[in-house]
């Protein structure tokens, strides 16, 4: 991916501040099932993809997930490995919390997202 920072400072201060936020929202979904990881980290590595190289580097180079972040950013798509987890997480998570929340239009919308999200991963290339 072309890294090309922005010129105006406020916008690269936006940019920053939002790619440390997607990190932050990263670090947690490592930790919590329904919150994924990688896709926040992809929103971080583009956000300082356009305000800070250093930051931008630090995403795609880290030994845990810079490979996958790498990887989908440069078109060769996801694991099917991570494809075959995220869409078993977000069912179960899915299917747990429309079980236990009572309002009618919460449990049409969540199976509806749902499906979206699972059709966008699934409609990703598959990388080895």
């Amino acid at each position: 991916m072309k890294i090309k920072v922005v010129e105006n400072k406020i916008l690269r201060a936006l940019l920053i501040s939002a790619g440390f936020i997607s990190v932050i929202l990263g670090i947690i979904g490592a930790a919590l099932p329904v919150l994924p990881t990688t896709p926040f980290l992809i929103l971080a590595a583009i956000c300082f993809s356009y305000s800070s190289e250093k930051f931008f580097n630090k995403i795609i180079s880290n030994k845990y997930f810079g490979k996958n972040v790498k990887d989908y950013l440069e078109g060769r798509g996801i694991p099917l490995k991570a494809k075959i987890a995220a869409v078993s997480v977000l069912w179960i998570s899915i299917g747990i919390s429309s079980y236990f929340i009572g309002i009618l239009w919460v449990r049409i919308l969540l199976p509806s997202l749902a499906v979206f999200i699972t059709w966008f991963i699934l409609k990703e290339p598959t990388s080895e």
